[in-house]
């Protein structure tokens, strides 16, 4: 796993959309892999200006999200499909078909996850995946527990995950009690990871991550088990790791 330090979250921001634009332009037809949450925020609004300004075209570039709540569907402003396509989809000439995003509304959830899957291995798995990082390691909706080899699937959300995520909601009933989540397999077959890390409130996942223990109770720990995995951490978020820790990533 290799560490790239950045000075701030614009900092983190730029280079991570550096990092894809650059990847997109060498490879126009490639597969990536979409996070929502506040942190890809800052990445996202840079690949729209760059499309604005440089034109970098995602025509046939084809996307599959992270997760999507179960109920909510794409009309609903907390839905991660309306995240999407507020901060990216509608502001590039992606095309909407190669969108894939779980559906929160299926009649068939338990079909859904197995379909969503499926279309991933038939595109070719995802050629570079995006992830962020919860505070206590989870990825996507893996919470801590989450099998290494689990595929997309249903989940029930923690109560601590829906107290965080409930500061989006009008109410904090209204957060939903499930969700469709990539699942770690799915993930680490990815042919590339890039995860982003930023602030203080990220300081001990952060540390718990670099500290390089493998373990099924820290999701985000399988990152060390891929073998093209990058993180991008701003200085507020590695203010608890040792520097001799962050001198063997660096």
């Amino acid at each position: 796993m290799k560490l790239i330090k950045a000075k701030d979250y614009e900092d983190l921001s730029k280079l991570a959309a550096t990092y894809f634009i650059k990847k997109i332009q060498y490879s126009p037809a490639m597969t990536i892999g979409l996070a929502t949450g506040s942190t890809p925020e800052g990445m996202y609004r840079y690949l729209v200006k760059d499309y604005k300004e440089n034109h970098t075209s995602y025509r046939n570039i084809t996307t599959f999200n992270l997760d999507e709540y179960i109920g909510l569907d794409g009309s609903n402003n907390n839905s991660y499909r309306f995240f999407m396509n507020n901060h990216l989809f509608n502001h590039i000439d992606i095309e909407k078909s190669n969108v894939h995003i779980p559906c929160g509304t299926s009649k068939d959830s338990l079909a859904e996850c197995a379909t969503y899957d499926q279309l991933i291995k038939e595109h070719g798995g995802i050629d570079l995946q995006l992830l962020g990082i919860g505070g206590n390691g989870h990825i996507g909706f893996n919470e801590p527990g989450s099998s290494f080899q689990s595929r997309t699937r249903i989940v029930e959300l923690t109560d601590k995950t829906r107290r965080d995520n409930a500061r989006f909601f009008n109410n904090p009933e209204e957060v939903p009690t499930e969700a469709i989540t990539m699942g770690m397999g799915t993930i680490l077959e990815s042919k590339e990871i890039l995860m982003l890390i930023s602030g203080e409130g990220k300081r001990e996942a952060a540390r718990m991550l670099l500290s390089g223990n493998v373990n099924e109770d820290f999701p985000a720990s399988a990152l060390h088990k891929h073998a093209n995995a990058i993180v991008i951490a701003d200085e507020a978020a590695l203010t608890d790791v040792p520097a001799d820790l962050l001198k063997a990533y660096l």
